[in-house]
């Protein structure tokens, strides 16, 4: 059986889903059992745990093959990022207890960057799991396609998407979070020794341009992207209620400069299959 966390969410039910149509047992760890009745209602068995706590995720992952950690994320963390290394600790403490057979982490691409940034998070996830006695797997995904989600109304009511990614035409590691799910949980069922890293992204990278292509083709009307000024990021993320708007800045700046990316071998990454048109037609409909 396999306990997985966020199992409420896109990448956690596509976990889930993967493992289920393989004949695999899948034990769902949540917050709140309602929310996991669906799951129920397909098979898995549902316990209740908080990310926070060590107790909870220790019964959680006792006796299982492997689990896959789903660390929430926080978008405007406090100094020093103490929302992120709660959960760390716990669930460091919980693994060490519990020790099932595996472990695939969520983490994200440019987890290996030196910079401070929202991503750091991540960053000390991989820091702190590495010395764990069982195999561990970190999957280092690109930035997700449905971020594209708060694209859509802009592009239908004004014929433009505002952008942070910068320049326009610079191509970026992409990937819809159906293929992070199912690659995490085959990933799940492999059998290694240590600690390994797999990163991967969509069948093509993308630019800023490309969204706003195939936005206009999927809802027939020109499109472009147009470029937010770096010099009025903070005040436009305070206005929309962060307190501490530099690490996603710093985020940001990571992906227009270069220091997030990849750190592999190129021919190392793993290729999903959903490409970006059957993203954004997800999400215009």
């Amino acid at each position: 059986m396999y306990a997985i966390t966020g199992i409420t969410g896109k990448v956690g039910g596509a976990v889930a889903r993967t493992l289920l149509a393989a004949g695999q047992q899948v034990r769902a760890v949540v917050r709140d059992a309602a929310r996991a009745r669906l799951w129920a209602e397909r098979g898995c068995e549902v316990v209740t745990a908080d990310m926070e706590d060590a107790v909870s995720l220790t019964a959680a992952f006792k006796g299982m093959q492997g689990v896959f950690i789903l660390p929430p994320s926080e978008f405007d963390p406090s100094p020093g990022f103490p929302e992120a290394s709660a959960v760390i600790d716990a669930v460091r403490g919980a693994l060490q207890a519990a020790a099932p057979g595996k472990v695939v982490c969520l983490s994200t691409i440019g987890a290996q960057a030196t910079e401070t940034n929202l991503l750091t998070q991540r960053t000390l996830m991989e820091q702190v799991l590495r010395d764990l006695p069982m195999p561990v797997t970190f999957l280092r995904p690109g930035w997700f396609m449905e971020n594209a989600a708060w694209n859509v109304a802009p592009a239908r009511d004004t014929g433009t998407i505002p952008s942070f990614l910068q320049p326009l035409d610079k191509a970026v590691s992409m990937v819809a979070t159906a293929d992070v799910g199912r690659v995490a949980a085959q990933l799940l069922q492999e059998t290694w020794r240590g600690v390994r890293v797999v990163e991967l992204e969509g069948p093509q990278r993308v630019s800023p341009n490309d969204l706003a292509k195939v936005f206009g083709q999927l809802l027939g009307r020109p499109v472009r992207a147009e470029v937010v000024a770096r010099d009025t990021w903070e005040a436009l993320f305070r206005s929309q209620g962060m307190k501490e708007p530099l690490p996603r800045m710093r985020m940001l700046d990571g992906f227009n400069e270069g220091w997030i990316d990849f750190e592999g071998d190129p021919a190392d990454i793993v290729k999903g299959d959903v490409d970006l048109e059957t993203v954004l037609r997800g999400l215009v409909a």
